[in-house]
């Protein structure tokens, strides 16, 4: 059906498996509606990447700034360098918050009844293909996140910064932009190793605690499906061919262990059990049968 098809005879436990476009899936009129809104929220994600990656940190001037507390000069210097990456670290983490809504929308559409997950994966390629493009993007930015310590540095300077200075009664046109509120809502978010992704996993967990009449069954099924997918593509020499860029293949790897996560969150005895409708052992070999240097950081996150 279009560009989602079956490429497999052999199943895992009965279990279907798909080729998904993930370069031209394009969506039909009955998830326009749904599509329009994820692309709203992806259309940022570029950007927010960009931004991720040209941030410096302000360690020179905090460390200027500590050595020497009574130079003002210096305090205020450093004061000035964090300032404006608090704001931007503020942009990420909102973003992360439109993502988890969007991730809850694309979960609510791709295993409502009276569809099957498997059929909604048939018929909504272009949603699955959203889907996709989320996981990719999380699993770039918490990688790009961990190799940066300068944000947790930079914001803990900014808290202890601003706890000082309301101890002292002073006022902060800062607090207008990050208050007190929404810096501890920031500080639990990049306390986490992988923020994004633990954002996904809770709202995946949310999504399923709070939709008590759908079987949880169909949103484990609907992750496992996603996985196959991405196996079945990256172990298949005839479908790897068809992806138009080499970046498909690393998109397809990071999606494969995103989803991965997702159902070790949702599902009540984890990817790892035996019962699991994820052949962990198969997923893992085709990571590995990979570029050591490109997947090292995807096995780091499955265990």
């Amino acid at each position: 059906m279009g560009n989602l098809l079956k490429v497999l005879t052999r199943e895992i436990e009965n279990y279907p498996h798909f080729f998904l476009d993930f370069e031209n899936a394009q969506p039909t009129e009955g998830e326009r509606e749904i599509w329009n809104q994820i692309s709203a929220v992806l259309q940022d994600s570029e950007s927010i990447l960009a931004d991720l990656q040209a941030y410096k940190g302000a360690g020179p001037e905090i460390r200027d700034a500590i050595q020497n507390p009574n130079d003002i000069q210096l305090q205020e210097k450093a004061w000035n360098a964090v300032c404006p990456l608090v704001v931007r670290l503020k942009r990420f983490y909102e973003f992360s918050i439109r993502l988890e809504k969007a991730l809850q929308s694309l979960l609510e559409s791709l295993t409502c009844p009276p569809y099957t997950p498997t059929q909604h994966l048939e018929r909504e390629q272009a949603l699955a293909k959203e889907f996709a493009e989320i996981l990719h993007f999380t699993l770039r930015f918490d990688e790009l996140k961990m190799r940066n310590p300068a944000i947790q540095n930079d914001f803990s300077y900014y808290r202890r910064t601003i706890s000082r200075n309301r101890i002292n009664n002073m006022h902060l046109d800062i607090e207008n932009e990050v208050n007190n509120e929404m810096a501890n809502r920031m500080s639990l978010f990049y306390a986490e190793a992988t923020p994004m992704l633990k954002t996904l996993s809770n709202a995946t967990m949310h999504f399923v605690s709070e939709n008590k009449t759908l079987p949880i069954e169909n949103t484990t099924d609907c992750l496992s499906t996603m996985t196959s997918v991405c196996k079945v593509m990256l172990e298949t020499p005839e479908y790897r061919s068809r992806f138009t860029s080499e970046e498909t293949l690393m998109f397809c790897m990071r999606v494969m262990v995103g989803v991965i996560i997702l159902y070790d969150h949702v599902h009540p005895v984890g990817a790892f059990c035996k019962t699991s409708k994820i052949d962990m052992k198969g997923c893992i070999k085709v990571l590995k049968e990979q570029a050591p240097d490109s997947v090292e950081g995807l096995l780091n996150a499955l265990r």
